[in-house]
């Protein structure tokens, strides 16, 4: 429910002729939307008795002052350059290093040998920092703790996003000054709406040619559908980028000294400045009085609002979800870092001002959701969101929604019911750890020698709560893996590792050829692991070709009446099945496209014998008698049966149920589906049409394409299967000047030559084929 009211909450606001208007419809909007998500999440005390926890003064006054925050985008936009600022100027780090830096020790947060050699990052790494920010309304020193987690930009690492954000109360969505909203910017966007994560948008690279970003504050708007309005603008463009104007507290703010490190805070506009920036204040003005009531009253009144309204509004509104102010600077040019961390200070929620729930596994799976308080008194509520396998045993990362977690003390896994004692408690700083004696409310650590899953909740006993798991994306594509000579006993034990540590890498043996397959999100990902076999466990790998996770489905309803008898000495087998299966749409929230439906009334069946039914309907499910790749999007519905009193068992309905829907299977027009990749292009326009024809004789479908400057950027959805060697075509095609990337959009019917290619080539792979 929660889910369904975030394309509300995010719709972006139509310009109408009147602010009356524009503000009356606002306030409805977001009136029936706090509504709704009043009515899906919270219990009131009425409904039930949920015992609550205040917070105390400390409480508050903690929580008040700390962070959780994410900091995401496309790939090169420079994420892990600024998380590198943020703790050289908080302190953190005593020197910069640069991702692909000629010292050769690159960023910190990039602590793998393989992220500082292919310049990218791979997984998600932790750290904390503080943060004196200035109130320059007060001009009081606050001092913020700021725990931070830097995540990839690669749509193959997608999973360290995912589980990034699913414990992170606020973000910072980096885009690059010229390229801005990409392929990837757009999926960790979706991420964002799925989590409910308020975000600031840092507009980055302001020091390169063609930086234009009043381009990229049109493109959040229309692209990211989210209203956003700039709350800087430039002092310079590209090489004499130095500065910003604050356009909330009408300053102008220059970066000097060493490094960026000598923050100039100056009341005077430049003069060549003061027409663009009075400009750029009314139209943030403009875009609050949208989605806030406060401004938009003001505006209907013809007043002007205070600085202090203005920050205000931003805040409300990008706590809301309503709105996302849009920060400039650059980077590597270390100007702009420091703005952003007031920003992030200013206008991002802290622990009690982000909404968490937990389910109450004692009451039915529909019963609301009970609201989590960051108390320290509280009972604990914790979620593991992240596994890695340390030196000393496996690391748990963990983020604690309620109560306080204690080292040694003993915590109850909500899945397993399984009790563990906490042996170690550490704070992470990239691979470096700091050991604490105990960790609040609202905070992210990591316990060492704690067995257990990714997404997995612990508690204190005292509470039945469990929390939501991510959303975990199925695999795109597979490849036959083998070791190079003998197999040693660290093959496996590096696979169930790596399938440990990362949801979305699978590893399984194929039946008939006996090959070990693993299975990623994309050839990147799996070429990662298998050189990490090599480097971690010394086991050198032969792959095989790529193979793309096709599946199969049905596209009409075909009814079954199917009976199974088989009769031995003693006991036999009987079941009988009548129903239908039909094609079955993706659930919204879910994601799930398989169901089992029981619609029999009087008895027909025993209800012992429903688990064997559902049991053969997944079953056969495994496998497509087309292609023998898995079958997605069915329903099947049992309507009525019969069963013998002694020859009836759960198996004999399971043998049944498999039996009738491969008999069904083949009258309901089943197709094999492949998976399709929206693909960027990148490359100078004097390519254009080499690019373009190129994605043409891969039967590509050019959805966009843009042109600026001197470059231009094409958007098409391709068949994965079509996009082998792509990138060794796109160097040719562009003098190495060209770059792609790509992400999983959807499963689609292939072409019906090609089907029946693959149906020859499934049927040369079956036992009876070969014995002829």
């Amino acid at each position: 429910m929660l889910r369904s009211t975030l394309p509300i909450l995010f719709s972006s606001i139509p310009s109408l002729p009147s602010l009356f208007i524009r503000s009356a419809r606002c306030d409805r909007r977001w009136a029936s939307a706090a509504t709704t998500l009043k009515k899906a999440s919270v219990i009131t005390p009425e409904e039930d008795s949920v015992p609550t926890y205040p917070l105390s003064d400390q409480d508050r006054s903690r929580l008040r002052l700390q962070r959780n925050i994410g900091v995401s985008a496309h790939i090169d936009s420079g994420k892990t350059t600024l998380t590198e600022r943020i703790l050289y100027y908080t302190g953190r780090i005593r020197e910069i290093h640069e991702v692909r830096g000629r010292d050769n020790v690159g960023a910190k947060m990039d602590s793998m040998d393989l992220e500082r050699e292919k310049g990218i990052t791979i997984q998600s790494a932790a750290t904390f920092c503080d943060w004196e920010a200035t109130n320059p309304i007060t001009n009081e020193k606050e001092k913020y703790a700021i725990n931070i987690i830097d995540t990839p930009g690669h749509v193959d690492f997608t999973i360290e996003v995912e589980r990034a954000l699913r414990v992170l109360d606020g973000a910072i969505l980096v885009l690059c000054a010229v390229a801005g909203v990409q392929s990837q910017t757009t999926t960790v966007d979706r991420q964002m709406r799925r989590y409910n994560v308020p975000r600031i948008s840092f507009v980055n690279k302001m020091d390169r040619p063609g930086a234009n970003p009043w381009r990229i504050v049109n493109q959040i708007r229309t692209k990211l559908r989210i209203p956003a309005a700039a709350v800087h603008v430039p002092i310079g463009v590209e090489d004499s980028f130095s500065g910003v104007v604050d356009l909330v507290h009408w300053r102008s703010i220059y970066n000097q000294g060493v490094k960026g490190n000598e923050v100039v805070v100056s009341e005077e506009i430049p003069a060549d400045l003061l027409e663009l920036a009075t400009a750029k204040r009314k139209e943030l003005i403009e875009q609050l009085a949208d989605v806030d009531e406060e401004i938009g009253d003001l505006v209907l009144m013809d007043e002007s609002p205070s600085n202090a309204q203005i920050d205000a509004a931003i805040r409300r509104a990008t706590i809301g979800l309503k709105f996302s102010p849009v920060f400039l600077g650059s980077a590597i040019k270390n100007t702009g870092v420091q703005p952003l961390l007031d920003g992030v200070c200013a206008y991002l929620p802290n622990p009690s001002e982000a909404e968490a729930l937990a389910h109450d596994t004692e009451k039915p799976s529909s019963a609301p959701m009970v609201p989590l308080t960051p108390a320290a008194d509280a009972p604990l509520v914790g979620l593991a969101f992240k596994l890695e396998e340390g030196r000393f045993g496996q690391l748990t990362y963990m983020r604690v929604y309620q109560g306080t977690l204690k080292k040694a003390n003993t915590i109850y896994n909500a899945r397993t019911g399984k009790k563990v004692k906490v042996p170690r408690l550490v704070r992470m700083h990239s691979n470096e750890m700091e050991d604490v004696s105990s960790i609040g409310p609202g905070e992210i650590c990591a316990m060492f020698g704690v067995e257990c899953s990714s997404g997995d909740t612990f508690t204190d006993g005292e509470t039945s709560y469990s929390m939501t798991s991510m959303y975990v994306p199925e695999p795109v594509i597979s490849l036959a893996i083998k070791s190079k000579g003998i197999e040693t006993p660290n093959f496996s034990r590096a696979l169930n590792r790596f399938q440990k540590e990362d949801p979305t890498f699978r590893v399984h043996v194929d039946h008939e050829s006996k090959e070990t397959i693993i299975s990623g999100m994309g050839e990147l990902h799996l070429e990662i692991y298998v050189e990490r076999m090599r480097r971690e466990y010394n086991v050198d790998c032969i792959t095989g070709k790529p193979r793309v996770a096709f599946r199969e489905t049905i596209t009409s309803r075909a009814d079954f009446n199917y009976t199974h008898k088989k009769q031995t000495g003693g006991a036999g087998q009987f079941a009988k099945v009548i129903g239908y299966i039909e094609p079955m749409q993706p659930d919204e929230e879910s994601g799930k496209d398989t169901e089992f439906v029981n619609d029999i009334l009087g008895g027909a069946i025993p209800e012992g014998y429903f688990p064997g039914v559902e049991k053969g309907f997944y079953e056969a499910l495994e496998k497509g008698t087309l292609s023998g790749n898995p079958i997605s999007g069915c329903r099947l519905i049992l309507v009525d049966g019969g069963y013998h009193i002694v020859d009836s068992s759960e198996l004999a309905f399971r043998i049944a149920t498999i039996g009738a829907f491969r008999e069904a299977y083949k009258l309901a027009s089943p197709v094999i589906l492949e998976p399709i990749m929206t693909v960027e292009v990148i490359a100078p326009v004097e390519f254009q049409s080499a690019v373009i024809g190129g994605l043409n004789t891969r039967r590509g479908t050019i959805v966009d394409s843009e042109v600026r400057d001197d470059e231009f950027t094409c958007i098409a959805e391709v068949a994965l299967n079509d996009m082998f060697g792509y990138s060794n075509q796109l160097r040719g095609s562009t003098q190495g000047k060209g770059e792609f990337s790509m992400e999983y959009k959807t499963h689609m019917p292939v072409l019906p030559h090609f089907q029946k290619e693959l149906e020859e080539a499934y049927k040369k792979t079956m036992p009876q084929a070969k014995s002829k």
